[in-house]
């Protein structure tokens, strides 16, 4: 479980997240969804560890790890710009991340054979990213994060480059890894249906405040309130 309790964050003068308290279940699909600015980024980034609030604790199963480095949260992210290393190769972006973690040869030819396979990339292994279409690139993306085994794998918008086709694409395949792995998946968008399409719950922010929590059916059904009505395009 991740849990956010009171979470605060400033940057300067300007506060962007007001006393945030959500809890994410483990294995669970939870979506932060919000207009641009509305603060569901600097959420995702304050759990990854890349931005420390001024006051409130990020837990992972009861443990605090607000002031523990990125690198030791054990944590797969996909970020929306990809951040692939446009000189490796795929195999190689995909496989940088477990030669840092000094895994055995064998491990990281297992772990990346069985990822590039999941993500339909057999055959691309010697490609350069700028060799790819934007949708490879997102599953690269995908692979890199996909390899850790993390049992927490957060995705920061991933599929806002690719066109609506692939969106569609991507999003089935999103499901599927979390059908096969069950990793506590933590999802930042904006697009009102891609978070109803692939969440078991919604939080919905503006401004730096947490607007309501629940399933897709109750956000869309019994809105907290007329942003969330207007936001979510619901009937009521």
């Amino acid at each position: 479980m991740i849990e956010l309790k009171d979470i605060v964050v400033k940057f300067g003068d300007f506060e962007a997240l007001h006393n945030i308290n959500v809890n994410v279940k483990e294995g669970e699909f939870f979506t932060f969804l919000g207009p641009s600015g509305c603060g569901k980024t600097t959420t995702l980034r304050t759990i990854t560890g890349f931005i420390e609030p001024v006051s409130g604790t990020v837990s992972v199963n009861e443990q605090d790890i607000t002031h523990v480095p990125i690198e030791k949260r054990n944590i797969g992210i996909v970020f929306q710009s990809y951040a692939l290393f446009p000189h490796l190769s795929v195999w190689d972006n995909i496989a940088f991340g477990l030669k840092i973690q000094k895994l055995g040869e064998d491990e990281i030819k297992r772990r990346t054979t069985e990822a590039l396979k999941i993500l339909n990339l057999q055959g691309y292994e010697n490609r350069k990213p700028k060799d790819l279409s934007g949708g490879q690139k997102q599953r690269v993306a995908l692979c890199r994060a996909l390899v850790k085994q993390s049992p927490y794998f957060l995705l920061d918008e991933p599929l806002s480059n690719l066109d609506a086709q692939l969106r569609q694409q991507a999003r089935t395949e999103l499901v599927r890894i979390h059908e096969i792995y069950k990793p506590t998946m933590i999802y930042v968008t904006h697009d009102q249906i891609e978070a109803m399409t692939v969440a078991n719950r919604i939080v919905v922010m503006r401004d730096g405040v947490l607007q309501q929590a629940g399933t897709p059916d109750v956000i869309y059904h019994h809105p907290a309130n007329t942003f969330v009505a207007g936001f979510i395009g619901s009937p009521a």
